[in-house]
């Protein structure tokens, strides 16, 4: 039987009106003798001539309604109201023809007849191509993947009218928790209360549970979230109204966002903090290809300064960031300025030349090394980049005249166990140095600490998304390691404003919110996404976590002071922190002997310059640095041999 409708409904379109046609006409045909043989209640029509002669002019007149008034345009699977109009406009129409028709031929038809025979071509014509709907769902129905909408809202509602001729999906049930939605029925699917969704996982009728709550606020998405874990079932996202604004398909689902299961809501950006060293004003970002240096140039592009020097050193990131920005630019119509400058901020020079040339006013240094176990091998290159690279930008911008000079920091910075954490404290020192002293106080210095960014390279999420779709093992370096998140995009905009409340020497620390446990994260995506972890209590899941042990100067948590100092801003999310600090003819000597150990590259005395001075670092490994590490090992193996020669 479903060979057959198949066949039917894979028909050419000329082929289906056909048949459709052919089917009108029998109901026509039906209708008419039916209408009389009920009427009459006696067969004794069917002898008579007239009667046969009426239904001969009937069938194509009516017919020929049918079609002018386009009930054959209308595709079968889309059949909508223009199509019902269409079939009770040619039923009326036929009807009179009836009547006419009957008058002419001088046939004497009772007067119920045509009445009972509307009815009946309402019945027939318009009936049929319910069931032929009807037949057409089952069959695909048995292809598509039962989806539930969680949400009956505005945008619950679009997206089950555009997921209604979707070949891959077909909407079960509406979940919504509004108890007053409960019990209806909107374009067929009934609204349900979560309770309910049990029911559908157990009778398989839900395979993803589609989370249609764009302008829900995070909080309450973290708390839904929190419940769907429980199902096995795939928990993806619709986009945010503004994605769909700017022209995003609604049913272009994605996985969750990781910022739902965090469920930190953003605060809105103070708009004149955001305009203070931007608007109007020549800004240079240092590291400008990369995570926060990018969104650092979105951000600040958007409030108009005269001109933004990007200032990068990797040839394909400088590329990547100038044309996105260009495009942005195009598009919101902005008269804003790009100057892309290659170069690196350990040549000083290079970086003075550039301030002084484009006479930059506003400096936002995010330019360092910030990969942990890559510094941890790496080390002469860590301290040149994030303590030397901080110390010429610093010193080019007093010498350029630039106004502000605002320093990206990290939570690693206090009491580090890496190197990189140490320089970035190195980095910290500098800066609070040169604010303290009198011959640089025409430029204003401040830095910004804040933890882990969603979305930045390196960061886990990607790495679990990647390693889920693989089926697994997730990786992770110890099961109780936690860490701070925040979004790129409210990280930016945070860096900006708190250098724009900055009076000189200050530590901003950004509130992060809650630490989070890495492993509960990885756990909850891999519920999300419809799959079970594998364990000892669940050896047949689906995604197993691996501990791998800690990285090189990995910690198990970060900090984000290192006193208690700490004082709050006028910003809700920033604080300023008053920390331990070189005056700069101290930071002098460091740094002159930072600089003969790392041309040297005499690492013994790099590790004891960072523990003497006053960063608070207190390393877990050894120096791990690889091409000291291979010249040592090399070293052992030739003492080896002269004392056994020996």
């Amino acid at each position: 039987m479903d060979s057959v409708l198949n066949s039917l409904f894979s028909a050419s379109r000329t082929q289906k009106r056909l048949i459709t046609l052919f089917f009108d006409s029998l109901f026509i045909v039906i209708a008419f003798w039916l209408a009389l043989i009920v009427r009459l209640d006696s067969l004794a029509p069917l002898a008579k001539l007239e009667n046969w002669l009426v239904l001969l002019a009937l069938v194509p007149l009516s017919l020929f309604a049918f079609i002018n008034l386009g009930l054959y345009r209308a595709v079968l699977r889309y059949v909508t109201t223009q199509a019902a109009w269409a079939i009770i406009g040619g039923t009326l129409i036929s009807t009179v023809v009836l009547v006419l028709v009957a008058f002419f031929v001088q046939v004497n038809i009772p007067r119920t007849m045509p009445f009972i025979y509307a009815w009946l071509v309402l019945l027939t014509v318009g009936g049929s191509r319910i069931f032929a709907r009807a037949l057409l769902s089952r069959l695909t129905l048995s292809n598509k993947e039962p989806v539930v909408i969680y949400g009956a809202g505005d945008a619950g509602r679009q997206l089950a009218y555009a997921l209604w001729s979707s070949p891959e999906y077909y909407v079960t049930a509406f979940i919504d928790d509004c108890s007053t939605k409960q019990g209806a029925i909107v374009q067929g699917i009934p609204i349900l209360p979560f309770h309910q969704l049990y029911k559908l996982v157990d009778q398989g009728k839900v395979e993803k549970v589609l989370l249609a709550m764009p302008s829900v606020k995070r909080s309450k998405r973290k708390e839904i979230l929190a419940k769907l874990e429980q199902f096995p079932v795939k928990v993806m996202t619709v986009p945010g109204m503004a994605d769909v604004i700017e022209g995003k398909p609604l049913a272009e689902f994605k996985d969750v966002e990781i910022e739902d299961l965090l469920g930190r809501d953003p605060v809105d950006p103070k708009p004149e903090l955001m305009a203070e060293n931007i608007t109007a004003k020549v800004v240079m970002v240092t590291g400008a290809g990369g995570s926060i240096g990018s969104e650092l140039c979105r951000q600040i592009i958007r409030h108009k300064p005269a001109k933004l020097v990007l200032f990068e050193l990797s040839e394909y990131a400088l590329y990547a960031i100038e044309k996105e920005l260009s495009q942005i630019v195009l598009e919101c119509g902005l008269k804003v300025k790009l100057v892309p400058i290659m170069g690196s901020v350990q040549h000083i020079n290079r970086i003075e030349t550039c301030m002084k040339a484009f006479a930059v006013q506003t400096v936002y240094h995010a330019a360092a090394y910030k990969h942990v176990p890559l510094v941890e091998h790496n080390v002469v290159e860590g301290v040149r980049n994030n303590v030397f690279g901080t110390y010429f930008t610093a010193k080019a911008a007093v010498n350029a005249g630039v106004e502000t000079f605002v320093l990206i920091s990290t939570d690693k910075a206090v009491r580090p166990t890496n190197v990189m954490g140490a320089t970035k404290r190195m980095a910290e020192l500098v800066l609070q140095a040169f604010a303290k002293d009198k011959a640089f106080n025409k430029t204003r210095f401040c830095m910004v600490r804040f933890g882990n960014v969603l979305g930045s390279s390196g960061s886990v999420v990607p790495l679990f998304r990647k390693q889920i779709m693989q089926g697994g093992p997730i990786t992770l370096t110890h099961q109780d390691i936690t860490r701070f998140f925040m979004t790129i995009p409210e990280a930016a905009q945070l860096v900006i404003q708190a250098g724009a409340m900055g009076k000189g020497g200050d530590v901003f620390v950004l509130d992060m919110g809650e630490s989070v446990k890495i492993k509960d994260l990885a756990e909850k995506m891999v519920r999300l996404s419809g799959l079970e972890v594998k364990s000892e209590r669940n050896p047949h899941g689906d995604i197993e976590i691996v501990c791998t042990g800690l990285r090189p100067g990995e910690k198990l948590y970060e900090e984000l002071l290192i006193g208690d100092n700490v004082e709050q801003t006028t910003h809700e999310r920033i604080m300023t922190a008053k920390e331990v600090m070189l005056p700069l003819a101290e930071l002098n000597v460091f740094l002159e002997a930072f600089d003969i150990a790392c041309h040297n590259f005499d690492h013994e005395t790099i590790r004891q310059l960072l523990l003497d001075a006053p960063t608070g670092f207190n390393p877990t490994d050894g120096i791990g640095d690889l091409v000291w590490n291979a010249k040592q090992s090399k070293q052992d193996k030739s003492n080896v041999v002269s004392i056994k020669a020996s």
